[in-house]
């Protein structure tokens, strides 16, 4: 963000100056300064960026929440607007196999809270019989020949540790859309550096390959795995890569 000062953006004559912030800051929601969904900067911060008190800027907060355009919780605060993110995630495109969808593809994407394959569970370390964030993505070619589907299981740590990944859960009833194109984006901003390791295995009998990726942070703790079964004929690849934690 950028410092603004109140002197650049004079007062309306008897309106309340945490007004004029609370516009000030939903103007830079709005343009994706903060995207949908993200958590907001520090009292401390929003402060500074303004050039007004804290007390301002809590007012203007209020207001907002009011409007039910900001959200609050133990986490902080986070921008609450309808619409998609905003910008092009920095690292690789969630889930598996998204980015590369063909043009006129079909997608549907949605989460639920319920207990995982149990190869899933073990992996991440979830309780047997123990729910966790789930999400699934089907994506199929205009022509309907070319199809991707993916399933990803969070484990506790990722949730835990993802402010924007928990506050699905209440939402996570299978039934509506979701956008998790930045998760990714996300773990870097909570301090995770992300090791990814994606195993692609021919499926027998068929055209397809199944690519299982596992993530783990820089201290090998699980975060996530997906499944994505697509059409294609090849030999077995593993890689592995290192996504740092933004700074």
């Amino acid at each position: 963000m950028a410092r603004t000062t109140p002197q650049s953006h004079p007062l309306t004559e008897g309106e309340p100056l945490y007004r004029r912030i609370a516009a000030q800051l939903l103007g830079e929601l709005h343009d994706g300064t903060t995207p949908p969904g993200e958590r907001l900067p520090g009292e401390r911060q929003l402060a500074e960026h303004f050039g007004v008190s804290r007390e301002t800027v809590r007012q203007a907060l209020q207001l907002l929440r009011r409007e039910g355009l900001v959200a609050t919780d133990r986490r902080g605060s986070h921008a609450a607007l309808p619409g998609l993110p905003v910008g092009t995630p920095a690292s690789d495109g969630f889930p598996l196999g998204s980015g590369r969808a063909g043009r006129g593809a079909v997608t549907r994407a949605g989460v639920a809270w319920e207990v995982p394959p149990p190869a899933h569970a073990e992996a991440l370390g979830v309780a047997p019989g123990r729910p966790t964030l789930m999400h699934r993505y089907r994506s199929a070619s205009a022509d309907g020949r070319e199809l991707r589907t993916a399933v990803t299981s969070f484990s506790p740590v990722a949730l835990a540790e993802v402010g924007e990944l928990a506050r699905y859960r209440d939402r996570a009833d299978g039934t509506g859309a979701a956008e998790l194109r930045r998760t990714y984006d996300w773990m870097r901003r909570a301090g995770l550096t992300l090791h990814h390791r994606d195993t692609i295995t021919p499926i027998a009998g068929t055209p397809a390959v199944r690519v299982t990726r596992r993530v783990h942070d820089q201290y090998a703790r699980p975060l996530e795995i997906t499944e994505l079964v697509m059409d294609a004929q090849q030999d077995v690849l593993v890689y592995e890569f290192t996504v740092p934690a933004a700074v």
